[in-house]
């Protein structure tokens, strides 16, 4: 959803939300609002304005070597984003392990499970429930 809501012409070029964005749909028993918010540390600000509307947040985690230790890292953005998903009253939290092309082997269901024990024993920590949090293995690129 990412290319279909980032509008401004830097996002396209660059790859990366800058301002959040909005896209509303319903469905037979809900209204959803879909709001797509920065995960780059340069646009933080942003990030807490979307975030701060929301009933849930998707956390969206990258599981390639190195990227992942980077984001759940004592300053990394998974942590950063989580703590303030919570802070900011979201206590609904499903986190997306993205980049599962990219495991080694692909789709490597053991790097999966290291990820969702070390995000869940964070997560626990800043207050959520890791037993109520869905974590689903994806891809942007490459759907399995």
């Amino acid at each position: 959803y990412a290319w279909v809501l980032d509008k401004l012409k830097a996002e396209r070029e660059r790859g990366i939300t800058i301002d959040i964005a909005l896209w509303k749909f319903e469905t037979s028993k809900y209204y959803v609002t879909i709001i797509d918010a920065p995960g780059h540390r340069d646009f933080i600000k942003n990030m807490i304005t979307g975030t701060s509307q929301a009933d849930c947040a998707v956390l969206i985690v990258a599981a390639g070597t190195g990227e992942f230790e980077a984001g759940i890292s004592k300053n990394g953005q998974t942590r950063e984003h989580a703590l303030l998903a919570f802070t900011l009253g979201v206590k609904q939290l499903i986190v997306g392990v993205n980049k599962m092309d990219s495991t080694e082997p692909p789709y490597s269901e053991a790097r999966f499970e290291e990820i969702k024990k070390e995000v869940s024993s964070y997560i626990k920590k800043i207050g959520y429930n890791p037993a109520a949090v869905a974590f689903l293995p994806i891809s942007g690129w490459h759907p399995d």
